[in-house]
Parts: C-alpha cells; sequence; structure tokens
C-alpha cells in the first residue's frame, strides 16, 4: 500500500503524527482549522515520515564487488542509496543482516564502509545500477549494486536503514569535497521528495544541499522544482543534527530573480550592521572597561576568509563566544543595552551564508530571463542554478526557448523552428560572471567542481544543468547515460568560465569535453520528442535534423574559438 501504515508515524511528532499523518492517509478534509499552524509554517524534513513504498524492486549492495566511488549515491535522485565511513566499534548493536566492508580510501584506514538504501523511500528507478562501474569479473551481468525484489526485504532493510542512520556523519572540516568518494559522505539536506522516478533535476539540488546546505538560502522559482520541494504535507528539504539546513521558499514564475537578489541585499545589509555593532562594542568608546568584546576577537570575525567547511566552522566558534562575551556585559546604559541585544539577534549573519537562486529553463530562458540580466549585471554574489529539461515539465510539456530545433513540444507540434537560446554564452558577455554548463550523468567531477568554484566567486555565477526529464520519451532508468550521449555529441556542451582566470593571464573559458564523436541524429533519436516527427513529418524531421546538425558544428567550433584564443 501506499499509503503509511500507523506504526511507521508512532515515532514522529505530535504535529506529524496527529496532522501531517492525516493528510498523508487522505483524511486532511477531516482536520479542524483549528489543527493548522495559524502562521502557515510548516516543519522541515518531513518526507523522511512518508515512506510510499512504490519501489517494486530496490538496489542491494555488494560489498565485496564495490569499488566505493560514491557514484551510485551521488545519482540517486531522492537521496535514497547513501554511504558512511566510521570506526569498526560503531557496529557492536548492527543488525545481523547489517553490511559492511572495509574502507578502501587511505583517509579512512582501519575504518569501516557502509553504501545503504532506504527500502521505503526508493523509487526502483535504478539509475545508481545503471551507472556503476564495479563487475563481477566471474559474472558480469552482476555489479556492485543490483536490483531485487522490495517487499522480502522491506523489514530487513528497515532495520537496517535505521541503524545506518545511527551511525555517526564523517567531520566535514576533514573531507576532500572535490573528490567524489568522500564528497558523497556528505550528509544530504534534501532528500525523499515526491519527483518523478529517475529525476533528472533533483541529483543537482542534493548535491547543493551536501555542501552548502548548513548555511544556504534558497530561492526557488515556481515548477517542478517547487512542487516536488514544497508540496504539502511534506517537504524533502531537511536539516542536519545541529539544527541547520537550507532556508527555503518558493517565489513566482516571473520574479524568482528579483525575490533571491532580496535575500542577498538584506544578508549583506544585517551582516554589516552587525559588523558596525561589533566594531563599536569591540572599542573602548562605550567605556564597559574589562566587560567589552576583545579587540582579537573583533578582528578574528570580521577578517575570517569563511572559504572552506573548517574557515565556517570556525567563523561558528568564534560567533558563539561573541555571544557568550555579550552575555557577560553588565550596563545600566540603555543604549548600550540595545546595541548588545541588536548584535546578539544578529551575529549569526556574521557567519557567510551562501545564496542559492534555482529554477528550470521555463523560468530562467523565458518567464523572468529580465531578472536573471537584472541579477547578473548587478556584480553580487548569488548562484544561480538552472536545472534545463528543455521544455516546461511541470505544466505539460510546453516548448520554451531552452528547447532545441526539431523537438516536438506542445506549441511546437511540427518541430521547433528556432535554435534553442543560448544563455551561458549571453551571461559570459558580462565578463564578470561564473558560467558552468554542466551534465552530471557526462561528467560528474566537472559538475562538483563547476558548484565549488560557482560558490568560492566572489560575484554572480550561474550554473546550465542539463536535466532529463520524462517528458524527453526516454527510459529514466538509462537518463544519465543518455546525457553522456548529448555531450559526444555535441548537442550540450561542458565547459567554465571563470573570470578570475583572466585576472591570472589565462584564457576565463575552458571546454571541459573532447570534440563530438557521434551525429546529432544517434543522440536526437534516443527521445521520442524527436523521433515522433519523423513518423507525422518525415520530411520535416530531416530538414530540421540537417539545421540541428550543422548548428552544432557552428556552435562547437564558435566556443572552440573562444576557449583557445
Amino acid at each position: 500500500s501506499p499509503l503509511p501504515t500507523p506504526h511507521l508515524l508512532d515515532s514522529a511528532p505530535e504535529f506529524i503524527r496527529d496532522v501531517l499523518g492525516e493528510i498523508m492517509v487522505w483524511h486532511g478534509d477531516d482536520l479542524p482549522v483549528s489543527a493548522l499552524p495559524s502562521d502557515g509554517t510548516f516543519p522541515t524534513g518531513t518526507a523522511k515520515w512518508e515512506k510510499r513504498n512504490v519501489a517494486e524492486e530496490i538496489p542491494v549492495w555488494e560489498p565485496d564487488i564495490c569499488v566505493q566511488c560514491g557514484k551510485c549515491v551521488m545519482v540517486c535522485p531522492h537521496a535514497a542509496i547513501r554511504a558512511k565511513a566510521y570506526q569498526p566499534d560503531e557496529l557492536i548493536n548492527a543488525p545481523s543482516s547489517f553490511k559492511f566492508v572495509d574502507a578502501k580510501d587511505k583517509s579512512f584506514s582501519n575504518q569501516k564502509f557502509t553504501i545503504q538504501v532506504a527500502p521505503e523511500d526508493c523509487t526502483g528507478c535504478a539509475i545508481c545500477v545503471n551507472i556503476c562501474p564495479a563487475k563481477n569479473k566471474s559474472q558480469p551481468s552482476q555489479k556492485a549494486i543490483n536490483m531485487a525484489q522490495q517487499l522480502p526485504l522491506r523489514e530487513q532493510e528497515r532495520q537496517n536503514w535505521d541503524f545506518f542512520l545511527s551511525l555517526p556523519n564523517p567531520d566535514r572540516k576533514l573531507l576532500k569535497v572535490n573528490q567524489i568518494r568522500q564528497q558523497q559522505l556528505q550528509e544530504p539536506l534534501f532528500e525523499f521528495s515526491g519527483a518523478c522516478a529517475g529525476c533528472g533535476e533533483t541529483p543537482y539540488l542534493k548535491l547543493l544541499t551536501q555542501l552548502f546546505g548548513d548555511r544556504s538560502v534558497i530561492a526557488n522559482a515556481t515548477g517542478c522544482s517547487s512542487i516536488y520541494g514544497g508540496n504539502l504535507p511534506t517537504t524533502p528539504w531537511t536539516t542536519n543534527a545541529e539544527g541547520r539546513g537550507p532556508a527555503w521558499s518558493n517565489s513566482l514564475f516571473e520574479d524568482n530573480a528579483e525575490f533571491g537578489f532580496g535575500y542577498r541585499l538584506s544578508l549583506d545589509k544585517q551582516a554589516e550592521f552587525a559588523a558596525e555593532l561589533l566594531q563599536q562594542l569591540g572599542s573602548r568608546e562605550w567605556g564597559v572597561g574589562s566587560g567589552d568584546i576583545s579587540d582579537e576577537l573583533v578582528k578574528s570575525i570580521l577578517t575570517a576568509e569563511q572559504k572552506s567547511e573548517a574557515d565556517i566552522w570556525e567563523q561558528r566558534e568564534r560567533v558563539e563566544l561573541l555571544k557568550q562575551e555579550l552575555d557577560k556585559i553588565l550596563t545600566p546604559d540603555p543604549n548600550l543595552k540595545s546595541q548588545i541585544q541588536n548584535l546578539k539577534s544578529l551575529a549569526d549573519y556574521l557567519v557567510r551564508k551562501s545564496v542559492w537562486i534555482v529554477g528550470g529553463d521555463g523560468w530562467a530562458y523565458d518567464i523572468d530571463f529580465h531578472g536573471i540580466d537584472h541579477l547578473l549585471a548587478s556584480g553580487r554574489n548569488v548562484n544561480i542554478l538552472v536545472m534545463d529539461t528543455e521544455v516546461y515539465s511541470n505544466t505539460g510539456g510546453q516548448s520554451s526557448k531552452a528547447t532545441p530545433k526539431a523537438a516536438v513540444a506542445k506549441f511546437a507540434a511540427s518541430g521547433k523552428p528556432a535554435p534553442k537560446k543560448d544563455l551561458g554564452l549571453m551571461a559570459m558577455t558580462y565578463g564578470n560572471v561564473y558560467v558552468a554548463s554542466v551534465a552530471l550523468g557526462a561528467k560528474d567531477e566537472h559538475t562538483l567542481k563547476a558548484f565549488l568554484e560557482a560558490e568560492a566567486f566572489d560575484g554572480p555565477s550561474l550554473i546550465i544543468a542539463y536535466s532529463h526529464c520524462i517528458a524527453h520519451g526516454i527510459n529514466m532508468t538509462t537518463g544519465m547515460k543518455h546525457q553522456q550521449s548529448l555531450v559526444e555529441s555535441g548537442r550540450w556542451l561542458l565547459y567554465r568560465h571563470n573570470p578570475e582566470w583572466q585576472n591570472q593571464g589565462k584564457n576565463p573559458l575552458q571546454l571541459d569535453m573532447r570534440s563530438p564523436t557521434q551525429s546529432v541524429e544517434q543522440s536526437m533519436y534516443q527521445e521520442n520528442r524527436f523521433k515522433m516527427l519523423t513518423k507525422s513529418k518525415p520530411e520535416v524531421a530531416q530538414h530540421l535534423l540537417e539545421q540541428a546538425q550543422a548548428e552544432v558544428n557552428a556552435r562547437w567550433q564558435m566556443y572552440q574559438y573562444l576557449a583557445n584564443r
């Protein structure tokens, strides 16, 4: 049954059990208005209570075959498969069926390693199996991850999953986050969304939260991502053990860029005000003697780089120390009391926040392109993530300016005659914008590198992430391999444009792929959105195909020229 059984909610908080639980089992109409939050706010991290049990088959891990690369964890659209490295003594109370093996990474020497699946949250898309590079030499058809019937494994793997969650997460400060095998040990703060099985968008959001989720502020445009991100009764956005997680809100299709820009302006202003107060209280201006804040603490807070995980952790420690010092200041001066209270309320803004503005191609290429352009021109430190499905997915598959030539979509029944808008090239013309075009299935290391560089760039950054979609008419199980086909045909380019490289005397544009090795036809006709035109209007399809190949060739040559200048 897709409905949660009552015992699954027994350990849930009261509101989740008595209110959200009723909505989960379709009894929401029976709830009185008084049961709902008066301010409209709902708790986060509630998707984990749904336990949809929609998968007939789930992945099963084979420890002896696994190379511990982390790729299966990275591509999982629902964060239902995870990895941990931990000390052997953590296994004392492990269930008898819990699997583990020696960690291969030298950074975790003498530790154990586990890949675990959440059996009731997995959607059975099998992307993890499709992407797995490790095979059994004696049985090549068997990989380190294989699908098996869910029902006989459900109870056993439910216990294993609960135990897995009880294992400590690795110290984020010590992880090499530029290496997938270590980075994917980071806890995701976006989990178990209601997106389509095999969704191409959600792995990017999961990666964002693994890297920056404990300090991110996210503005989400209306679209698929706002539906699976904030659809009552539950939300996949969650928090870590310290209670930190993404601050998320959905805004309208036409103004999400401006909405997110407001985040940045507000955060900057509050951090500026906090810094001013700190400087005032750190000086002897108030004459509070030994009760004020030491100049050393003031200086260390205001000059902290805050670039790495360790930097962020150290700044949080300093801010916590600052709050303790503020509590020690005793003064009858009402003005000073007011300053102290203001600084205590604003102190957390002295820890750098990561602003992300996310949405689909319909939002970024079309409806709010003016807002995106204004944001890029502002020069402010914001990160824009465009999950490009090349179609208005959420509203039924209408053509957008991101839809490629020859694709059939609503309002393009005879194949889209115009080429796709080159959003990345337009953004690069500003000269001071970090731009990356990525495809997780084609080159996962490149995707990870782009996210790290974009967030570290002090200015506007734009990541355009190819996201395969059920609207393309493909087998979603092989979605990541299909992304690779797009890149190999030149239909999708992998590149990074970093203005900081120009300051170092280098070309700011770097192509991160080889020359196309297959034809556009080979790649396009793997998708029903192109293939169907060959049935309904074969002559039009052939004409558009020839044009599409010529345009891909010309675009590749242009980017090669720009990258080789």
